[in-house]
């Protein structure tokens, strides 16, 4: 269980993971999804001021580095071989 009291260093230490993570994915529309929704999630939290609420999203963000580490393996096993045209440049 989370602690009531999430410091900022620690949110910002989950929110550049998870921007790391999105760059581990092969195909550059899962990448872009994966940066857009982290960015989107923290924007819509950043109000929360109760250390309940903010333990919870806290929480939950953690859970999502989860997944979002599993899926960029899953991911890479089946890579394309051809590049996406925005990744040619």
């Amino acid at each position: 269980m989370a602690s009531a009291s999430v410091s900022r260093s620690e949110v910002l230490s989950l929110f550049r993971a998870l921007l790391r993570t999105s760059r581990e994915f092969c195909d550059y529309n899962v990448k872009e999804y994966t940066k857009r929704r982290t960015i989107d999630g923290f924007r819509q939290n950043q109000t929360l001021s109760d250390p309940a609420s903010v333990a919870s999203a806290y929480s939950d963000g953690k859970a999502q580095l989860e997944i979002a580490r599993r899926q960029a393996i899953v991911y890479s096993l089946y890579a394309p071989k051809i590049k996406n045209i925005m990744e040619l440049n």
